[in-house]
């Protein structure tokens, strides 16, 4: 049975993407020949996005921040769109992404879990007031660090960093989500990041459905693996 068919039977499907499900909008991903982690920086991309090496380089994080992980221009891609529509017509009941971006609601998902947060939310780290992606970048100082207009202090964003852990309200409505589905379609992750790779063990449902250019670790566990591009293949087997 293939995908198209494996969907029109599914009566909740549930998502959960990694950063190939955005690498099509043209938002590089970490791992890959090209991914930020093969960039050659002064400190590695790992160390660069962890909490103690925000606290102590402020102005070196948002360098990077705002060169290398913000995106201001992406527009949603077929998988994006594919996944909004599943939505629309009743089948998909959430989506779990480890993206950052903010492009499933742009294009159109009412049922995000953000596990990894969102450049779109920032707050301050003293008042703890809100502020937009492009607020934010409106209020950056001449180190490049941004200050909250309020009281002056650094507006953090609400992205999960190394060291840091997920948000547990947010973990547990995806774990729910996917307790709950009869199929779970995974893509564009190579499932090498804990606690997030761990949500397929939730999972109890008919479909199994892994999607990835590359293998992952879990391919033998999947009822349907697809190597390929998650937009091209999401589209033709949802419009």
């Amino acid at each position: 049975m293939d995908l198209k068919e494996r969907i029109e039977q599914a009566k909740n499907i549930v998502f959960f993407g990694g950063a190939g499900v955005s690498t099509e909008s043209g938002i590089p991903d970490f791992r890959s020949d090209n991914g930020l982690y093969k960039k050659k920086y002064r400190y590695s991309a790992e160390r660069m996005v962890s909490h103690s090496f925000f606290m102590q380089n402020p102005k070196e994080f948002y360098e990077f921040y705002f060169n290398q992980m913000i995106y201001p221009d992406a527009k949603p891609n077929k998988a994006h769109l594919a996944l909004a529509h599943l939505e629309k017509i009743g089948k998909c009941k959430a989506v779990i992404t480890q993206n950052i971006d903010g492009l499933h609601q742009m294009a159109g998902s009412k049922r995000v879990f953000e596990l990894h947060g969102s450049v779109h939310k920032n707050t301050c780290m003293h008042c703890h007031a809100h502020y937009d992606l492009h607020q934010t970048i409106e209020a950056r100082d001449e180190d490049g660090i941004p200050r909250c207009p309020k009281c002056g202090g650094i507006i953090k964003p609400d992205v999960v960093l190394y060291e840091e852990g997920l948000d547990q309200n947010v973990l547990y409505g995806a774990i729910q989500a996917i307790e709950q589905a009869d199929m779970l379609i995974v893509g564009g992750t190579s499932l090498v990041v804990y606690p997030a790779a761990g949500l397929l063990d939730y999972f109890h449902g008919k479909d199994l459905v892994l999607i990835n250019k590359s293998s992952t670790d879990r391919d033998g566990m999947a009822d349907l693996v697809i190597h390929d591009a998650i937009g091209e293949v999401l589209s033709k087997a949802v419009f």
